[in-house]
């Protein structure tokens, strides 16, 4: 796969778009981000039903348009088709990585859960372009009951895997903590109420952009 990750990617959870005015407040979101130069974005609804899921991101897709912009759908392999989106994220549970490869083919972007304390055993052989690691801080936008790694986890992951896996790290992380978890080994920080919780999520990803290069 050709394409280069970059070093933030925002990952908007449903639960930050409003109810009322949904249409236009994510219109108006996806087109302010697309303006700040964003490339890689994932949306995440876990308990959206199949037709908020598809309006949601046919809003997305047009004011975010390929091939400028990559979007990842989180767990619904099965809706990235209809939603025109260039790839999945699959967490344990969800189809595998294989799984979601032979369904999508090698043209879209298959990212997965990659490890917390240690690299799940075998997962470097699975047919993913990407790997999260973490949580690395303590986090309230995805459950989970693996224990923080901080920036030695990051560090430790990173040896297990080699240098040539691409790892994003997830879970709590700011725009003061972020230039350590990079330094420790990750390609990419994931970052969800760090920029959507803020009153200008386009300005504050400009933010992130200008500070970590």
């Amino acid at each position: 796969m050709g394409f280069a990750f970059p070093k933030i990617y925002p990952i908007l959870d449903s639960s930050y778009i409003p109810s009322i005015v949904r249409t236009t407040f994510l219109r108006a979101l996806a087109k302010s981000l697309a303006g700040a130069g964003v490339t890689l974005m994932e949306y995440r609804n876990k308990s959206g039903s199949d037709a908020e899921i598809l309006g949601d991101t046919a809003i997305l897709r047009t004011a975010m348009p390929t091939p400028n912009i990559k979007l990842i759908l989180d767990d619904r392999v099965d809706l990235v088709e209809r939603s025109g989106f260039d790839g999945v994220h699959v967490d344990t549970g969800d189809l595998t990585p294989a799984e979601a490869r032979r369904l999508l083919g090698q043209s879209r972007i298959v990212g997965t859960f990659g490890g917390s304390d240690g690299l799940v055993p075998g997962i470097l052989e699975e047919p993913a372009d990407y790997f999260s690691i973490g949580p690395v801080y303590s986090t309230s936008t995805k459950q989970t009951t693996k224990a923080n790694i901080g920036p030695e986890g990051v560090r430790r992951l990173r040896e297990q895997a080699g240098p040539g896996a691409s790892l994003v790290a997830v879970g709590g992380i700011t725009l003061q903590t972020a230039p350590l978890i990079l330094a420790a080994g990750a390609n990419t920080v994931a970052v969800s109420r760090a920029i959507f919780r803020t009153a200008d999520p386009a300005a504050e990803f400009r933010r992130w952009v200008e500070e970590l290069g």
